[in-house]
């Protein structure tokens, strides 16, 4: 007779979803009343009109507190993904996990909140996995407008879950490599028992466009420029400061 379990596979989605920002996933897994989580990306959201006085908006991780959770992962470096993780970590308390880019990032923001010398803060090469507690998790490369995105396949004894990250289809990445599709075709031939997609715009039909056609705009139009020229963008987009 096969042996029954009362272990349970979650989702806790605190922040991000149906949203811009503040992204803060969690998984759980085994019984109800001795769950052990892993929590991918911890964001923040911008302030608007709606918020006046409050520039900063961050998840509340109130459920987590006070729970097993085995690691933190980030998928990416940009500000809805780990802005928050300086402010919150205390709260969590656990191991962070991220590629170099990210990690790199990462320090500072723990560096400005005095905490850096606190925080477990493991590399972990693009396209690694690593075991956490019961969540073997495999960095899978995607592309985006920054540097080392990538999807997560979090693994657990009662299936898989394919955490994309934020992503777009870019053949023509400035830096770094593209889309793993090999190993995402991969996990659904194998099978897989949800895809968690995460990206703004998803649900618009057409094509986002390539990081490549954005260095050539930019140089078209520059060269038509006079005198001295200032381009602001996000300062993590190093592929468009290339």
């Amino acid at each position: 007779m096969k042996k029954q379990t009362q272990d349970e596979l979650v989702f806790l989605p605190l922040g991000g979803s149906d949203e811009v920002g503040m992204n803060l996933n969690a998984y759980g897994f085994g019984p109800e009343a001795d769950r052990e989580w892993l929590i991918v990306d911890v964001g923040v959201t911008f302030g608007d009109l709606s918020t006046p006085g409050v520039d900063v908006i961050v998840p509340d991780p109130t459920y987590l507190e006070g729970e097993t959770i085995k690691g933190i992962v980030l998928t990416h470096a940009h500000e809805d993904h780990i802005g928050a993780l300086g402010w919150l970590w205390p709260r969590l308390k656990a191991p962070v996990y991220a590629t170099p880019f990210t990690a790199y990032l990462i320090r500072d923001k723990l560096r400005e909140r005095g905490i850096l010398d606190e925080v477990e803060l493991i590399e972990v090469p693009l396209g690694g996995t690593v075991d956490i507690g019961p969540f073997g998790v495999t960095f899978v490369n995607m592309t985006h407008s920054i540097a080392e995105p990538s999807g997560l396949a979090i693994d657990t004894p009662l299936g898989t879950v394919f955490h994309t990250g934020d992503w777009k289809i870019d053949d023509q990445p400035v830096i770094g490599t593209k889309t793993d599709a090999p190993t995402i075709r991969g996990l659904g031939d194998e099978g897989v028992l949800a895809m968690v997609c995460d990206s703004t715009n998803v649900f618009v039909p057409g094509v986002a466009g390539s990081e490549g056609d954005v260095a050539v705009a930019l140089a078209k139009l520059i060269s038509t420029l006079k005198g001295r020229v200032a381009v602001g963008c996000f300062a993590s987009n190093v592929a468009r400061m290339d």
